[in-house]
C-alpha cells in the first residue's frame, strides 16, 4: 500500500508542499482520532505557516530577546553575547526547518491509505516521511538535530507539541504558560522557568484548540476562557486574547499517572497515622465532610484519597466542572457540567446536576468544588438521607470555610435568615478538613475541626487535630509539628453506632509523630 500522494511536478519541496496541501483541503474522509488530527494539522498549517514564520523571525525560542540574527545589529558585541546570539540564530533556523518539514509531512500523507492504521503505525509512517523529506533537503543537519526534528514533528502531530517533554516528567506538578515565550513549571514544590517555548502565538493557540476540542469544548474571541482536562485527567485552563494581553495564558494542574494514596500522604509527612485513623472512621461511618484550602493546596488529591475509605458496595455520584476525581469503587456515576454553546444556550451547571443526582438513588454525593449557589442543594442532599457526602471549598481556615458556605447559600436567591442557614449547616456538616500549601511548597493537613452546633446566632466548632508551624529551615521550607488538642469529638457516639470504635487515647493532648520521625 502506498502511503504517499503522488508528488506534483515541482522544482523544489516548497511547491510540492503547497500543492499537496491544497489538494488535501478538498479531501473529506472519516478516520479515527489520530487521523483526524493529521487532517486538522494539514488544514491549519496552510493558513498559519506564513504567520508562524513571521512570528519566528521576531521571537527567540530560548529567550525573550527580539534579536535572532547576530548580523542584524550594528552594535559591537563580544564574548558571551556573541555566543548567545549565535545560539539564538541556530535555534531560529532549526525551528524554521522543523515548521517546513512538519507542513510537508502533513501535506504528503495520503489519508485515504492511512485510514486503517493505528497510532503506533501512524507514528512510524510520520517518522519515515520526515526521513525522506530531510534526505531531499540541502540543509546540513547533524544526527542529533535530525532526531530532534523527528521527535518534535511527531509530538506536534500526535501530542501537544513543546509540552510533551514536560508532561512526560512526573516530577512536574504544574505548568504555567504566560504567552508563547514564557513557561514556568512547579517542580518539587518550587516554581522555576522552563527553557521550553512555543514558536509563536498561533502555535500556542493551535495546541489550546487541540486540547479543548478533544473534550468537546471551544475557545475563541467570543468565549475566550475555557476549562478542560487532558487525557491523563490533568486540569487545563486557558485564557486567550483579547482578555490575555501578552499572549494566551494556560495553566495545567498535573495529576500523577498513579493515584496518590494514604501511604503517600504519610510519606510526605502531610498527615499523621492518628489523623488517618480518625478520618477513615469518619468516612466509613458516613459523616459529612468538607475539605477546605487555597488554590494548589491539594484539596482534590485529598478528596480522592478520602474517597478510598468509602465501602465498595455503595453507589457514589460525582459531580464536577472538569472531571478530575478518580474513585476506585466499582459503582460510581460520574457527571460533568457543560458550558453554554455559541448561541448562549445549553448550559448545565453543578446545581442542575446535583438536583438530578438526587433522583438517581446515590448513597453518597461528591461535588468536586462548591463555589456558588449549588451549596444550598449540597446541604439539602446531606440533610435528606445522603450521609457521608463530600465536597471542597476555597477558604483559608475552617471558620472561613463555614462563612463562605453561608455566603454561597445566600447566592441561591432565597430570602432565608442567617440563623436558619447556620442551623442548616450545623445539621448537615460534621467535619472541616483544612489543607494548606505552606512556605516551600509542602502541603499539609493543618486542621481537622468538628462542627458541634449553634449557640444563639453563632455556629460552634472546635479543633481535634492541628499543625503548628514554628518557622522555616535554611531552605525556606516550613517546619512545625502536629498535635492532638485533647478534645474528645462529639461524633464518637455516632461512629460507635456504625461499628467504628476509636481508642480514647487517640485524642489525648500531645505532639504527634509523623512516619519516619
Amino acid at each position: 500500500m502506498s502511503f504517499w500522494k503522488k508528488k506534483c511536478e515541482s522544482d523544489g519541496p516548497s511547491s510540492t508542499m503547497l500543492a499537496t496541501a491544497e489538494t488535501e483541503d478538498t479531501t473529506s474522509i472519516d478516520t479515527d482520532e489520530s487521523l483526524a488530527g493529521l487532517d486538522e494539522e494539514a488544514n491549519i498549517s496552510e493558513g498559519n505557516t506564513q504567520q508562524d514564520q513571521d512570528e519566528l523571525s521576531s521571537h527567540s525560542v530560548e529567550s525573550n530577546t527580539d534579536t535572532v540574527d547576530p548580523s542584524s545589529s550594528g552594535e559591537p558585541v563580544e564574548g558571551d553575547q556573541v555566543a548567545d546570539q549565535e545560539a539564538l540564530a541556530l535555534e531560529y533556523e532549526f525551528q524554521r526547518i522543523k515548521a517546513e518539514v512538519h507542513q510537508q509531512v502533513i501535506g504528503r500523507m495520503d489519508l485515504n491509505a492511512l485510514g486503517g492504521l493505528d497510532e503506533s503505525e501512524l507514528r512510524i509512517e510520520v517518522h519515515r516521511a520526515c526521513e525522506q523529506i530531510l534526505d531531499e533537503r540541502s540543509d546540513l543537519l547533524n544526527k542529533e538535530d535530525r532526531e530532534r526534528i523527528f521527535r518534535e514533528v511527531i509530538d506536534e502531530t500526535f501530542g501537544l507539541g513543546p509540552l510533551e517533554p514536560l508532561l512526560a516528567d512526573d516530577s512536574i506538578s504544574e505548568i504555567m504558560i504566560n504567552g508563547p515565550d514564557t513557561i514556568y513549571i512547579e517542580k518539587n514544590g518550587r516554581l522555576q522557568r522552563s527553557k521550553v517555548t512555543f514558536a509563536s502565538e498561533p502555535h500556542l493557540l493551535k495546541i489550546i484548540q487541540k486540547v479543548v476540542g478533544a473534550v468537546g469544548r471551544r475557545v475563541d474571541e467570543t468565549s475566550p476562557m475555557v476549562d478542560a482536562r487532558l487525557s491523563d485527567g490533568s486540569r487545563f485552563n486557558a485564557i486567550i486574547p483579547p482578555l490575555a494581553l501578552d499572549g494566551s495564558l494556560v495553566s495545567i494542574r498535573r495529576f500523577g499517572k498513579r493515584a496518590l494514596g494514604v501511604p503517600d500522604l504519610l510519606g510526605f509527612k502531610s498527615i499523621t497515622p492518628e489523623m488517618v485513623q480518625f478520618l477513615s472512621a469518619c468516612i466509613e461511618g458516613r459523616l459529612n465532610v468538607i475539605i477546605s484550602g487555597g488554590t494548589g493546596s491539594g484539596k482534590t488529591s485529598l478528596l480522592n484519597i478520602l474517597s478510598s475509605f468509602i465501602p465498595p458496595e455503595e453507589r457514589v455520584a460525582t459531580i464536577e466542572d472538569a472531571a478530575e476525581l478518580r474513585l476506585q469503587q466499582p459503582h460510581v456515576i460520574r457527571m460533568e457540567t457543560r458550558p453554554r454553546n455559541i448561541e448562549g444556550t445549553g448550559e448545565v451547571t453543578i446545581r442542575d446536576l446535583v438536583r438530578n443526582a438526587l433522583r438517581m438513588r446515590p448513597d453518597r454525593v461528591i461535588v468536586g468544588e462548591c463555589r456558588g449557589e449549588e451549596a444550598l442543594d449540597m446541604l439539602q442532599a446531606m440533610n435528606t438521607g445522603h450521609d457521608g457526602s463530600l465536597t471542597t471549598i476555597h477558604a483559608n481556615n475552617p471558620r472561613d470555610a463555614v462563612s463562605r458556605l453561608e455566603m454561597m447559600v445566600g447566592m441561591a436567591g432565597f430570602d432565608v435568615p442567617i440563623w436558619t442557614i447556620r442551623k442548616q449547616i450545623a445539621s448537615a456538616l460534621d467535619l472541616v478538613v483544612q489543607s494548606v500549601r505552606l512556605t516551600g511548597g509542602a502541603r499539609k493537613i493543618t486542621c481537622i475541626s468538628e462542627i458541634t452546633g449553634v449557640e444563639g446566632d453563632v455556629l460552634t466548632m472546635h479543633d481535634i487535630f492541628k499543625f503548628v508551624q514554628t518557622g522555616v529551615d535554611e531552605d525556606r521550607r516550613a517546619v512545625g509539628y502536629f498535635q492532638a488538642t485533647g478534645i474528645r469529638p462529639q461524633c464518637l457516639e455516632r461512629l460507635e453506632a456504625c461499628g467504628m470504635t476509636l481508642p480514647p487515647e487517640l485524642f489525648e493532648e500531645r505532639i504527634l509523630q509523623t512516619v519516619g520521625d
